[in-house]
């Protein structure tokens, strides 16, 4: 039985994000900027989709712009937003517990001369209100924390956190890296005070290398790819139909039955979690069952190195994550589990398990009855 169990890394496409995706590349294939009738036929394909979009968040169309993914529009979000206010200050807050998408744009900004503060959590990996207030200052023109982070599930309280930001510096831009929450959560910036949030295609069942960027009306951000003027010279380049309109389909699947999604995942979560807590040495990470995100399970095998375990399961069609994919390959300690107080040790024997609604309680009994059976054998051959 193949159970993959790393959709925070990356969903399999809809069967009708396939379809849309493929004739959008073979029929209706025009270049949107041409005059053309072939043109025309494609621009309907990204109209349609950013109406949606608008629709599920509740904001105007204009502000919605396209990206190649979470990545740029962080990137965008983070830069853009820092230089195009900049003459307002130079003080900017980063949780600590942020993508590398965040995290390596903040340390550039720090690098030219911006004066970048890392916000911690405490040890369920959450930001805390009266600490961001007390971080929080006048002379503040931007903070960024994620929505749901992507090792542990751990959920921010980002309507909070806008909040006190905009009270303690009006000017400010409040930025929400919405990747694994978009999807998961009915979000709308406007009540939640989110000046710039970001989201992925392919965390959602959509295509990889498409995303949006929400940039609030009056938001300033400076572009940062120049060219040929698409996206009101927001972001050049020939926009990516196929991409757009596969996410935008999408988002319209996965919200027509967000409930019943998130009832599954829930108990999907809990019949994972309860039977990995009744095995010896095992602890899970981030917040407490009913807290965190529906789909993302943080959890640390004592004595079990992660990349172990992970090839263990591979070979029996099992597939975790040992963190984030974006920088699995990279050998260094995760950020996020240090931030949370973990040890080496721990952080070296922690994986990250993450559902959709394709899993099933069948596979998740197979991953548990094959964990039970390798766990203590992958322990007896560690202490030697």
């Amino acid at each position: 039985m193949e159970c993959y169990f790393d959709n925070s890394a990356t969903t399999r496409c809809y069967e009708s994000v396939k379809d849309i995706v493929v004739k959008t590349m073979t029929e209706d294939f025009g270049n949107p900027s041409a005059m053309h009738q072939k043109g025309v036929e494609a621009e309907q394909y990204i109209k349609k989709a950013t109406a949606s979009l608008a629709a599920l968040l509740k904001v105007n169309e204009k502000e919605i712009l396209y990206t190649s993914g979470g990545t740029e529009s962080d990137n965008l979000a983070l830069i853009g937003g820092a230089y195009a206010n900049r003459r307002a200050g130079q003080h900017i807050l980063v949780s600590a517990i942020e993508h590398p998408a965040v995290m390596e744009p903040a340390m550039f900004l720090r690098e030219q001369g911006f004066d970048v503060e890392f916000i911690p959590v405490d040890s369920r990996g959450v930001v805390q209100p009266e600490v961001f207030a007390g971080m929080a200052r006048e002379d503040t023109i931007l903070a960024s924390v994620m929505y749901v982070n992507n090792e542990t599930g751990s959920v921010q309280p980002a309507a909070d956190l806008g909040r006190i930001l905009h009270k303690k510096a009006p000017g400010a831009l409040f930025h929400v890296d919405a990747v694994q929450g978009f999807g998961k959560y009915r979000i709308h910036p406007g009540k939640q005070g989110i000046d710039l949030m970001s989201v992925s295609g392919h965390k959602l069942h959509g295509p990889k290398g498409v995303g949006f960027l929400y940039i609030r009306n009056g938001a300033k951000v400076i572009p940062q790819i120049l060219g040929g003027g698409q996206q009101k010279g927001m972001r050049s380049g020939t926009d990516n139909v196929p991409g757009i309109a596969g996410l935008g389909a999408a988002a319209e699947e996965i919200y027509s039955r967000l409930d019943a999604n998130t009832e599954h995942l829930l108990k999907l979560r809990r019949r994972m979690t309860d039977g990995l807590l009744a095995m010896p040495d095992v602890t899970i990470n981030g917040m407490p069952q009913g807290e965190g995100a529906p789909h993302i399970i943080s959890v640390t095998f004592q004595g079990i190195r992660s990349e172990v375990l992970l090839h263990a399961l591979e070979e029996k069609e099992i597939y975790i994550s040992a963190g984030s994919a974006c920088s699995s390959h990279k050998r260094k300690k995760s950020a996020v589990l240090t931030a949370m107080g973990l040890s080496a040790a721990d952080i070296e024997s922690t994986v990250r398990i993450s559902f959709s609604e394709e899993n099933t309680e069948e596979e998740v009994d197979f991953c548990l009855q094959t964990l039970g059976t390798l766990v203590p054998v992958l322990r007896r051959y560690s202490r030697r």
